[in-house]
């Protein structure tokens, strides 16, 4: 009976152990399902971007998490955000030329929008941000100063490749920079989406106008004591007009006068212009062209292809890109949707 009851103990023993051993291994694999997923859902980070400074100099910069209180300032900063889905991570946004593109409105209208054009560096540092998403001029000493104070205090920042001097300005750099967003905001699905609609785009537009008569363009602006700026080949709008196959005159850029405009005599000019919530600017910009006694005999006036281009469009375009491509190739060959 003894061992009876011996045998019964230690079987029962046994089992005990057993359970107790089985309970552990659940319990560290829970563990390290855990641990493992965590892992995963921050693998992508940390993610290193080239950036530049109001210098023009290039820096590195690396971000341990995607920023959640993001100040974005600038037509392109704006919409690429909303166009990301990442309305939740802006803080403060400022310095719209245009309202927002229709699909954005919705998102848009959630945002805590900037009273000013541009807030002054007190305002952003209350805003507590962790990440600046703006234009090279942004980071004037005048302005925000360099990106190196933000930097040594807790703020990345990013800045809108067609902005810095040194940097040839082109649609691809547009591309680099949707791409860099995403990156940095782990929405790589999204960005590359986008991007992928901006190429097809392009080869869609720039395969219509391959065999059509070249043409030649300006694009011109105007300042408010009525000087002629014109836009020349190394600008975003530059590079745009040359992948359609077309000649930009004035390629130096720089300010022009009537009587030089008329020498020119493009077969298009584009006209371009910020309406700022008035839409009477765009036809106001045309007019000056079309309604003007001492233009009258260039061609572009005569055949009525004197054309509007939103400065957001072809001046850091970001999801406009496409669309500034398009208001040109219309503007160039009238005749090419028909």
């Amino acid at each position: 009976m003894k061992r009876l009851k011996k045998s019964i103990a230690l079987i029962l023993g046994t089992v005990l152990v057993l359970g107790l051993t089985g309970c552990t291994s659940k319990v560290e694999n829970s563990d390290s399902e855990v641990a493992s997923s965590r892992s995963d859902s921050n693998s992508h980070y940390p993610v290193t971007i080239e950036t530049h400074k109001y210098s023009n100099e290039p820096i590195e910069i690396t971000f341990d998490k995607a920023p959640e209180n993001v100040i974005a300032i600038y037509q392109n900063s704006v919409e690429t955000m909303l166009a990301l889905g990442l309305e939740d991570n802006i803080k403060l946004a400022a310095g719209l030329d245009h309202e927002v593109k229709d699909e954005y409105k919705e998102a848009f209208e959630k945002l805590n929008y900037s009273k000013g054009f541009t807030p002054d560096k007190e305002t952003v540092i209350m805003e507590k941000s962790d990440f600046i998403l703006s234009w090279n001029s942004i980071f004037d000493e005048k302005m925000l100063g360099d990106v190196d104070y933000w930097h040594e205090n807790g703020t990345n920042t990013y800045t809108a490749r067609n902005t810095v001097k040194e940097l040839e300005r082109t649609v691809e750099n547009e591309i680099t920079d949707i791409s860099n967003l995403g990156k940095i905001f782990d929405v790589e699905a999204k960005s590359n989406a986008i991007i992928d609609e901006i190429n097809k785009g392009i080869t869609d537009v720039t395969s219509k106008v391959k065999g059509q008569e070249k043409q030649t363009a300006l694009i011109i602006e105007y300042t408010e004591d009525g000087t002629i700026i014109t836009y020349g080949a190394k600008s975003l709008g530059g590079d745009m007009v040359s992948k359609l196959d077309a000649e930009l005159l004035n390629p130096e850029g720089g300010n022009i006068g009537q009587e030089d405009l008329i020498k020119l005599n493009p077969d298009a000019i584009f006209v371009v212009y910020m309406d700022r919530e008035n839409e009477d600017v765009a036809t106001q910009e045309v007019n000056k062209v079309l309604n003007n006694p001492a233009l009258a005999s260039l061609d572009a006036v005569k055949n009525k292809r004197v054309s509007p281009i939103a400065l957001g469009e072809m001046y850091c375009s970001g999801i406009r890109t496409i669309d500034g491509i398009n208001t040109f190739a219309n503007g160039l060959y009238p005749d090419l949707n028909k």
